[in-house]
């Protein structure tokens, strides 16, 4: 069965959610998430938005912090006007509800993260994205003109050609029409013809074992506009965030950058201070050089983990400003005013994804991408603490402008008629070891050899270990009826190979990529995008 929409957006986070309040002021809009409305990345960031809003802070200052976290490969024009943006989309976000914290004086109360020179750190204590999020979505879920699919999947994009011709060898498939949507629930799969489709699904830390992402990051954005043909850059530059807790019943749980920037320092077992030996901003270096210490230090060490302390500060003020992190270290037996936290970096954010210009437009037609799914050119080698709600909320608008420039010719637009879904001969999966044991092997060899430190030999060793993987996950494809299971899995596997491609195609190190094969940074940047494209193919089955 084809539904038909005018907007068809993949994802329910905070760029998401803000494009598609935008968007229905124009026609009718349709949201594909994967489990419930409310899981996403944006709902764990703890941290806040990172924006100019002091009178003591200038958007210069903002740039230059963003530039030299990026290192050298940010593009200065994306970068300005995301910073400048900033401000008036921080404040429409005010207008629609989201409740930061002020102060005394009824001003915002502005928080320090790594890399920051001064405080400019919007929050809500340190459940920021969640008040974010549920704030948009109370706005969304009651709209007349948006329609929230919940426990539906997106398996693969739409595609038309405006260059096919009667016997022509191939067809240029350049634009894009919707996608093919799984409903979980059922096992259903309709097509969703659209005007214009939004990938932003969110990232890609479920590739690796250790990830302070919710578990629906398996980077399905950016593996279905790959296999559509869609430029993809800088995969290479994966962040690991250098404070996840570290406990063996903990999962995923991120302690946020906002307490090394309230005075929290790490230190190692003995208690001693590591971090300036690695970096004269000490505690409050970006996270590139942070996780990278951390990971020099647990090696050198043998320990499983170094550790956070911020007991120095007031117990009072630990728990009216981290009260989340506090009562979830609490309930693993760590009281934090008291005693230093286990940590351990864990993959975190994904700095590449689908190339787009400055309006979030992908390299197809009619298809955008917003959020972490986008590699816009804001973060470059290393994204700034807090950049990431911040270029969320401008690149919704910008999308949205575009698409409001555009609608007159948009709005006559009538989406081609898609084939239905074919199975074949596919078969009901009854063995779930046959998934979860290549997820399993993928995640962990992307931690041990594609992690924090490479190698271009242990690049190599994962491609050749990658490859019987991918076809036997291929053959799964074929044999048996989708399941979400197995859409996830073709695309961590993909996600992986990208990944490691990119990692092998750049020959230096700089920012969240270090090879030891080439350690140093090269004067000038080998390239601002390491980009990769495949020729597209049929979408459907």
């Amino acid at each position: 069965m084809q539904f038909e929409t005018d907007f068809l957006i993949i994802g329910s986070g905070i760029a998401g959610l803000s494009f598609a309040l935008k968007a229905a002021t124009l026609g009718r809009v349709t949201m594909v998430t994967k489990k419930n409305k409310v899981d996403s990345s944006t709902n764990r960031a703890q941290g806040g938005i990172a924006c100019v809003l002091d009178k003591n802070d200038t958007f210069a200052d903002h740039i230059r912090d963003t530039l030299i976290s990026g290192a050298g490969i940010c593009d200065e024009e994306v970068v300005r006007m995301v910073v400048e943006n900033g401000p008036e989309c921080v404040r429409e976000l005010l207008r629609i509800g989201v409740h930061f914290e002020q102060d005394n004086n009824g001003q915002l109360d502005l928080g320090r993260e790594g890399g920051h020179s001064t405080r400019r750190i919007a929050h809500a204590y340190d459940l920021t994205g969640h008040e974010i999020e549920c704030t948009l979505l109370t706005a969304a879920s009651g709209h007349p003109n948006i329609n929230i699919l919940e426990n539906h999947i997106a398996i693969d994009l739409l595609l038309a050609s405006k260059s096919d011709t009667a016997g022509s060898e191939a067809s240029h498939r350049d634009s894009c029409h919707g996608a093919y949507v799984l409903d979980s629930q059922t096992g259903e799969i309709h097509s969703y013809a659209a005007k214009v489709t939004i990938l932003c699904s969110g990232g890609t830390g479920k590739v690796y074992l250790y990830t302070t992402n919710p578990d629906i990051a398996t980077g399905d954005g950016i593996a279905m506009a790959y296999r559509a043909g869609a430029r993809i850059a800088n995969l290479e530059f994966v962040q690991f965030h250098p404070t996840c807790l570290y406990h063996p019943k903990a999962k995923n749980f991120l302690i946020s950058e906002a307490v090394r920037g309230e005075g929290g320092r790490l230190i190692d077992e003995n208690g001693r201070l590591f971090m300036q030996k690695y970096d004269p901003r000490g505690d409050l270096a970006t996270r590139d050089m942070v996780a990278r210490a951390i990971d020099t230090e647990m090696k050198t060490s043998g320990n499983d983990s170094v550790f956070l302390d911020i007991t120095h500060q007031p117990a009072d003020f630990i728990k009216k400003r981290f009260p989340h992190i506090y009562k979830t270290c609490l309930s693993y037996g760590i009281d934090m005013t008291r005693e230093p936290i286990p940590v351990v970096p864990a993959a975190h954010y994904m700095c590449g994804g689908i190339l787009t210009d400055m309006a979030g437009r992908s390299s197809i037609e009619s298809l955008y991408a917003l959020g972490e799914t986008a590699c816009t050119g804001l973060h470059g080698g290393n994204r700034l603490a807090s950049n990431s709600l911040l270029e969320a909320v401008v690149y919704a608008e910008q999308a949205f402008q575009q698409c409001k420039k555009d609608w007159p010719e948009l709005a006559r637009k009538n989406p081609p008629s898609s084939p239905s879904w074919s199975s074949g001969r596919a078969e009901r999966i009854e063995e779930c070891i046959l998934i979860t044991h290549n997820w399993d092997q993928i995640r962990r060899l992307m931690w041990d050899y594609v992690g924090i430190v490479r190698s271009t030999q242990r690049l190599h060793l994962v491609q050749e270990t990658l490859a019987p993987i991918q076809q036997q996950i291929r053959q799964h494809y074929r044999d048996y009826l989708l399941t979400p299971d197995l859409v996830e899995l073709r695309n961590i596997a993909l996600l992986a190979d990208l990944i490691v491609r990119s990692a092998l195609a750049r020959h230096e190190s700089r920012g969240l990529h270090y090879i030891i094969d080439y350690p140093n940074q090269v004067a000038e940047p080998l390239q601002k995008f390491t980009t990769l494209q495949k020729p597209p193919t049929p979408a459907h089955h």
